[in-house]
């Protein structure tokens, strides 16, 4: 029996894939830079890269693993109590496409506009939370 995915596990999972494929790029940059054989024989650990966005690209990532921690919790609780509203599926939506934007103005060093996709993106993790609670819907 199949049972349809709300809004915000949808997003969940979008979100889960985009995070959990982020790391693409910055290890092809590895591997091009330190050849195949050295950047998959490398039992240090050694991640550093001579060019800067592989380094904020590696930055954002682990900062959107740090809050995937967050939101993924929270929206599966939304869509176990059936608390899910029109704003917590907007909410969830909202949160996959700040930390896309989030991801890509990190990598490419656009200080204020990384912020700001930031703070919205915890802005709807708190929709989703203070809906939990009831303060919200």
């Amino acid at each position: 029996m199949s049972v349809p995915m709300s809004a915000e596990l949808t997003w969940l999972t979008y979100t889960t894939l985009m995070t959990g494929l982020m790391w693409v790029p910055y290890i092809l940059n590895r591997l091009r830079e330190q050849g195949v054989a050295e950047g998959f024989w490398d039992p240090q650990g050694i991640t550093d890269s001579r060019v800067g966005w592989a380094q904020r690209m590696m930055k954002a990532h682990a900062n959107a693993v740090e809050n995937l921690a967050v939101f993924a919790p929270l929206a599966i609780m939304v869509a176990i109590t059936g608390a899910g509203t029109e704003l917590t599926a907007l909410a969830a939506k909202v949160y996959f496409f700040a930390r896309l934007g989030h991801y890509l103005v990190f990598t490419f060093a656009v200080p204020l506009l990384r912020v700001l996709l930031f703070v919205v993106a915890v802005c709807a993790q708190l929709v989703l939370g203070l809906t939990l609670i009831g303060w919200l819907g």
